[in-house]
């Protein structure tokens, strides 16, 4: 009889608890952000764009280094509580802000948190499991974020009722779930005991060091940034819906269903990533997002917007651990936390200039021609995924 599986580690259990908390907290205030720049503070769609390509940007970039010092370090626990720490002192300032500035300063120092956590979580989840088990291991984290990213718009319309639509009253409840993130980090997360390694310190991209990352990771990091070329940032979502009449209060209902499909799906599509080759997987998951793109384009009204933000919700499942897993998969282990940074660096980039493209598209030419550029940008995708001499595995 073929033996079982080993179990998904309690380190990835309470990571993915950490992250429900903290994604509750963001998502309470990203939920409404868009419109309470847009409609409290006057700024113009493409200004909105460029604040969360700024943000993505700066988390991206800050990655590269804390996957480094982790490498360096042989500890991933130190980089993950200050990244944390950061971002749950960072929610205060959305409450107080009284201009695009501000908001603009809280993003980036809450991304700056992000940054510093993403890469060395990441580099923990892939050196406590097994390779038999790493999709299914990434899927759990990810399913349990995607969770409080689910949650945390749903409370903001619980809370924007209990408020009376007082969008800075909800944003200081955001503080709540963002402290018990840290909390679990200090209780529960530890060190995996076989990464702790001297390294001699030295700098954190070297010649030497790139030409160790094999031909599928430069292949795995290519595709992302196609990719995330047509998955501009979420905020656009928000105000598609708006467009079409959606209530301000109800407005954080487009990410309860995006994250609602996303949860759903990310621990099954971790699962099967598996078993099943990357690039089917891949493909699917593309496909998704360029009927996303064309639903949000072309079907009207309040159902066609929900039918198009369910499918990128689908899309983010089958995709988004994965590629994780693909990035620990092709990566020597002494440099995982540095190839996170470079996978997150490279798609962070293109998230910024993504958002920012969508946004002056918006601005000019409308809604519409938003989505059908990301299409394209979708289609591109895909093609290239199918042009590469070898699959993604």
């Amino acid at each position: 009889m073929k033996p079982s599986p080993p179990a998904v580690p309690r380190a990835v259990w309470v990571l993915g608890f950490v992250s429900l908390f903290m994604d509750l907290s963001s998502e309470i205030i990203h939920a409404l952000l868009p419109l309470f720049l847009t409609t409290t503070l006057g700024v113009s769609v493409a200004v909105v764009g460029a604040i969360d390509g700024v943000a993505e940007a700066t988390a991206s970039i800050t990655k590269v280094f804390s996957g480094y010092i982790s490498d360096r370090m042989g500890k991933r626990r130190p980089l993950i509580l200050i990244g944390y720490g950061m971002a749950a002192l960072t929610k205060p300032l959305f409450a107080l802000a009284g201009s695009a500035p501000v908001v603009l300063g809280a993003r980036f120092a809450d991304r700056i948190g992000k940054g510093l956590r993403g890469a060395p979580r990441d580099a923990l989840v892939a050196d406590v499991t097994s390779s038999e088990i790493r999709g299914k291991a990434f899927g759990l984290r990810q399913s349990l974020d995607t969770i409080g990213a689910f949650a945390g718009p749903l409370l903001a319309i619980g809370l924007m009722y209990v408020f009376a639509n007082n969008i800075r009253s909800v944003f200081w409840f955001a503080i709540i779930p963002a402290m018990i993130a840290v909390l679990l980090v200090v209780i529960g997360v530890k060190d995996n005991p076989t990464s702790h390694t001297e390294v001699a310190a030295r700098p954190p991209i070297r010649v030497v060091d790139l030409k160790r990352f094999t031909r599928p990771f430069w292949e795995t990091t290519i595709i992302g940034v196609v990719f995330t070329l047509a998955r501009f940032s979420e905020a656009f979502l928000i105000l598609k819906a708006s467009a079409e009449g959606l209530p301000f209060a109800l407005a954080p209902l487009v990410l309860v269903v995006m994250n609602l499909v996303y949860a759903l799906g990310a621990y099954r599509a971790g699962k099967l990533s598996d078993r099943v080759p990357a690039r089917t997987l891949l493909a699917a998951g593309m496909t998704c997002l360029v009927l996303a793109d064309l639903t949000l384009a072309l079907l009207p009204g309040i159902a066609g917007t929900f039918a198009g933000i369910a499918l990128w919700g689908a899309h983010m499942a089958l995709t988004q651990g994965l590629l994780a897993k693909l990035v620990a998969d092709h990566s020597p282990f002494d440099l995982r936390g540095s190839a996170y940074g470079l996978f997150n660096l490279a798609t962070g980039i293109t998230l910024l200039l993504a958002s920012v493209i969508a946004g002056l598209v918006w601005d000019r030419v409308g809604a519409d021609a938003t989505f059908l550029v990301g299409a394209g940008f979708s289609l591109t995708a895909v093609l290239l995924l199918y042009a590469l001499p070898r699959p993604q595995e």
